[in-house]
């Protein structure tokens, strides 16, 4: 099986079989809307250096690649998309915040899609919402969260979390703007 389609491909190194910014370039080729860097157990000189070249090889297919917690790294490459985890988010200025074309974050409820959705994020993840490998014994919040908050907040809304070809369906109908896949995106055969 290939890499299912997705609109949002997150990364994790550890699942990433072989180079992970020679997979970067072969998921950019699909297009999918964003591929998000989350390599955030790294230190900020290795992100820096990680994300320079995943940036480049995101560039050909015009595949926007987006940070992921290092703020200052995306500072420093003048690189205005980032993606944050809430208590990051909420660190920052609103001058800060503004300064990022594409501004995400991760959402576990309602109460967090409409707060972020108040500190200026363009889009959000909401998850998780099948079980997933990668939040083992977490339940799984499942179509009726996600379907409160896509009618809750008027920005786009990724289901996240178990995404399969076979539920990908049900995800936008319940009013996501499309889905975001991590281990299928590291582990499928290209």
């Amino acid at each position: 099986m290939g890499i299912p389609f997705s609109e949002i491909d997150i990364t994790n190194r550890h699942l990433c079989q072989g180079d992970l910014v020679e997979r970067i370039a072969v998921l950019a080729k699909r297009s999918p809307k964003y591929i998000i860097l989350r390599e955030k157990d790294l230190c900020e000189d290795e992100y820096l250096s990680l994300a320079k070249h995943s940036i480049t090889a995101c560039a050909p297919s015009e595949v926007t690649c987006v940070l992921h917690t290092f703020v200052n790294v995306a500072k420093e490459l003048n690189h205005p998309a980032i993606h944050l985890p809430m208590n990051v988010l909420r660190e920052l200025s609103e001058n800060e915040r503004k300064w990022f074309k594409v501004l995400g974050a991760s959402c576990h409820s309602v109460e967090e899609a409409l707060e972020a959705q108040r500190l200026g994020c363009t889009y959000i993840t909401a998850g998780h919402v099948f079980p997933t490998e990668c939040k083992p014994g977490g339940p799984a919040r499942g179509l009726q969260f996600l379907r409160e908050i896509c009618q809750t907040v008027s920005i786009p809304v990724y289901a996240l979390g178990g995404i399969t070809p076979e539920n990908r369906t049900a995800c936008l109908e319940a009013g996501a703007a499309g889905t975001a896949v991590m281990s299928s995106a590291m582990r499928s055969e290209v």
